[in-house]
């Protein structure tokens, strides 16, 4: 399948492996994953970097392989029923932020037709996004502007 801003075909990756439960040398209560989880989020990490976190810290000092294998649940699903959840979508936060540095160098660079480029591209994919999540996640009525994402990213 091809990229969406460029002509090129993607790479394909690796697959993870399949497993039904979690290792043996995990033995971490499903409990204390979700209070690091909530933990974690509190401290203002994003979903991927507390899975990151879990894998690489753990719990009490024991690696978290998967989250979902281990309690049965994605951290996004934790989040939600602690009320922790963020006000954005993570996706749609990292393309809002790269959006608003786009514009902010173009500002200053206003001959960098490449990154003018890459703003309309970045643009492009927020507005996707935006229609996307319209109505699930986001209001009805939610409108991608520059003054719109710098409010959400002040917050």
């Amino acid at each position: 399948m091809a990229r969406m801003h460029t002509r090129r075909r993607g790479s394909s990756g690796s697959d993870k492996p399949t497993a039904d439960e979690p290792p043996e040398w995990s033995d971490v209560d499903a409990d204390d994953i979700e209070a690091r989880v909530v933990e974690l989020a509190e401290q203002g990490h994003d979903p991927s970097q507390i899975g990151i976190k879990l894998r690489d810290e753990g719990v009490t000092g024991t690696p978290v392989p998967d989250v979902k294998l281990a309690t049965g649940k994605k951290v996004t699903e934790i989040l939600e029923e602690n009320d922790a959840k963020a006000d954005l979508p993570e996706d749609l936060r990292s393309l809002m932020q790269r959006a608003v540095r786009l514009r902010e160098h173009i500002q200053q660079n206003p001959q960098d037709y490449q990154n003018k480029r890459a703003l309309q591209n970045t643009e492009s994919k927020v507005r996707r996004l935006v229609h996307y999540y319209r109505g699930d996640e986001l209001e009805a009525d939610f409108q991608y502007s520059y003054d719109v994402a710098v409010e959400l990213l002040e917050e």
